[in-house]
C-alpha cells in the first residue's frame, strides 16, 4: 500500500480522497466533457462537408470522405498505440490535457485553410491530437471504477460521442448557415484550450489497480506483447471485428447523413444540424448508457450476455436502417433513424469494458489503443471512404441519389457484426483475467 499512499500525496491528496464517490464522479464528469469536445471537433466537419465542397470546388465524394476517413483515422489510430504505451507508465491526466490542447488548436486552424490540401493537413493535426484521449481515459476510469461498475462508467464516458455530435451538428449547422463554415471551426476549437487547463489542474491521477485493490508490479509489457496477449483470446478477436464493423456503419452514416439529407430531400444545413443533432445526441446517448447498463445487469448473471446484448441490438437495427434510405420523405427517414442510432451504440461501453477485463493492469491503455486502432482503421478510416467510393461508382446511374444507396448497402454490415459479438460472448468468461 505504500505505493498508493505515495501517489495519493503526489496527486495532491490522500488515498482516501481518491477513493471517494465525489472524486470519482467529478473525474468521470470532466472526462465526459473532454470526450464531448473530442467528438465536436471530429464530427463538425460532417455538417460542413457540402458548403466546404462547394466553396473549395471539390467534385469527388471520395475526396470528401478522405477528410473524415483516412486523413484523420491513419494518425488517430496509429499514434494512439505509442501514446497509450506512454500512458501505461506515466501521468495519464497530463497526456489527455496536452492532447486536448493540440486537437482544439488544429480545429481552429481548419477555419483558416484556403484549399483542399491545407484542410487535409489540418485534419491530420486533429487526428494526432485526438489520439491521446481515449486510451489513457479508459485506463483512468478502469482504476476509478471496479469491474462490476465499469461498463456503466465507460458507457457514461462514451456519452461524449452523442453529446459531441449533438453540439457539433447544432452549432455547425446554424453557425454555417448564418456566418459560414470558417467561423464554425473557430467557435468549437478555441474553448478546448480552456478545458485543457481545467483538466490539468483539477483532476487527480489515480493509483493503478485502485478499483480492484491490486498493486501493480511496475513491469510494463511492450506493445507487441500486449497485442499478442490479446490476439490469443478468441473473445477479443471477435469483439474487435464486431466493433470495427459496427463503427464502419456508424461513421459512414454520421459523415454522410447530412449530405444524404441535403441532396435527397433538399434540407438546409440548419435543419439538418438540428434534426441530426437531436437524433444522434438523444437516442444515441440513450443507446450507449442503456447498452452499458444492460450489459452489467445481464452479464453479471451470465458473462456471455456482456456481448450477446450487442449482438441482439445490431440484428434488430438492420430493418430500420433499410427504412431510412427507402423513405419517400425526410420526416419518415428521420423517424426511421431513431431506433438504429440507439441500437447501434449498444456496443460502445461493453466492448471497451470487457477489453479492459481481458488484460493485466499495465496493459490497459495499450489494450484500449489496440482496440481503437482496429475499430478506427476499419470504421473511421474505411467507413466514410467506402461510402464516398460507392457513391461515386453509383453516380452515373443514380445521380444525386447515389449517396442514399451507398449508405443503404453498407448498413448491412451490422448483421455481420452481430455474428462476431455472438461468437465473442461464447468465449468471454474463460478468457477474462482473474483478480
Amino acid at each position: 500500500m505504500s505505493e498508493i499512499r505515495s501517489l495519493g500525496l503526489q496527486t495532491g491528496g490522500s488515498s482516501a480522497e481518491v477513493f471517494t464517490p465525489a472524486v470519482r464522479r467529478y473525474v468521470l464528469g470532466i472526462l465526459v466533457v473532454v470526450y464531448t469536445f473530442n467528438f465536436i471537433d471530429r464530427q463538425i466537419l460532417s455538417i460542413l462537408l457540402e458548403p466546404i465542397r462547394r466553396d473549395l470546388d471539390i467534385q469527388s465524394d471520395a475526396a470528401m470522405g478522405a477528410l473524415t476517413g483516412f486523413a484523420f483515422a491513419l494518425f488517430y489510430a496509429t499514434l494512439g498505440i505509442p501514446i497509450a504505451r506512454l500512458a501505461d507508465r506515466s501521468n495519464r491526466r497530463n497526456l489527455i490535457a496536452i492532447s486536448l490542447a493540440t486537437w482544439s488548436a488544429m480545429t481552429a486552424v481548419s477555419g483558416l485553410v484556403q484549399n483542399y490540401w491545407q484542410l487535409l493537413i489540418a485534419r491530420m493535426g486533429v487526428g494526432i491530437g485526438e489520439a491521446g484521449c481515449s486510451p489513457p481515459a479508459h485506463s483512468m476510469i478502469s482504476d476509478y471504477y471496479p469491474p462490476a461498475q465499469r461498463a456503466t462508467a465507460l458507457g457514461i464516458y462514451a456519452l461524449g460521442i452523442p453529446l459531441g455530435i449533438l453540439f457539433g451538428f447544432l452549432a455547425g449547422g446554424w453557425i454555417e448557415q448564418f456566418f459560414g463554415w470558417r467561423v464554425a471551426f473557430f467557435v468549437v476549437g478555441i474553448p478546448g484550450l480552456i478545458l485543457a487547463l481545467i483538466l490539468r489542474y483539477t483532476v487527480k491521477e489515480p493509483p493503478r489497480g485502485m478499483a480492484e485493490g491490486k498493486i501493480e508490479s511496475g513491469d510494463q509489457p511492450g506493445v507487441l506483447a500486449t497485442f499478442r496477449f490479446l490476439m490469443r483470446k478468441k473473445s477479443f478477436r471477435h469483439l474487435a471485428i464486431g466493433g470495427a464493423l459496427t463503427a464502419f456503419v456508424g461513421y459512414g452514416f454520421t459523415t454522410f447523413a447530412p449530405t444524404f439529407l441535403a441532396r435527397t430531400y433538399g434540407m438546409s444545413s440548419g435543419e439538418i444540424g438540428t434534426w441530426l443533432g437531436l437524433i444522434l445526441g438523444i437516442p444515441g446517448g440513450i443507446g450507449i448508457v442503456l447498452g452499458g447498463w444492460l450489459a452489467d445487469r445481464y452479464g453479471g448473471r451470465d458473462t456471455r450476455w456482456y456481448l450477446w446484448i450487442v449482438s441482439v441490438a445490431l440484428l434488430a437495427s438492420v430493418p430500420f436502417n433499410l427504412g431510412i434510405y427507402l423513405a419517400p420523405e425526410a420526416s419518415l427517414a428521420l423517424l426511421f433513424m431513431v431506433i438504429p442510432v440507439a441500437l447501434g451504440n449498444f456496443y460502445q461501453a461493453t466492448t471497451f469494458s470487457q477489453t479492459q477485463g481481458l488484460v493485466e493492469l499495465r496493459m490497459r491503455a495499450v489494450a484500449a489503443a489496440v482496440l481503437l486502432f482496429i475499430i478506427n482503421i476499419v470504421g473511421l478510416g474505411l467507413g466514410p471512404q467506402m461510402v464516398g467510393i460507392v457513391s461515386d461508382l453509383l453516380k452515373p446511374s443514380y445521380g444525386e441519389d447515389s449517396i442514399r444507396y451507398a449508405l443503404m448497402i453498407l448498413s448491412l454490415a451490422n448483421a455481420w457484426s452481430a455474428f462476431h459479438y455472438y461468437i465473442a460472448g461464447k468465449y468471454l468468461k474463460e478468457e477474462l483475467v482473474k483478480g
